[in-house]
């Protein structure tokens, strides 16, 4: 990603976020309110698969 990008994950998409381990990352996330909706946060990533991250 780089400044300024707009990513949209549609709704039942399953998705992470973040940086790698010699990066930093931030982001401002907007949400449209639904009907019966709601968050579901999901596993970690392992220290493993982090450290591959380049």
């Amino acid at each position: 990603m780089t400044p300024g990008k707009v990513v949209n994950i549609p709704a039942e998409v399953k998705h992470w976020h973040g940086a790698a381990s010699d990066s930093w990352f931030s982001h401002l996330a907007i949400e449209i309110a639904g009907e019966e909706t709601g968050n579901e946060w999901l596993e970690a990533v392992s220290e493993e698969d982090y450290s591959r991250l380049k």
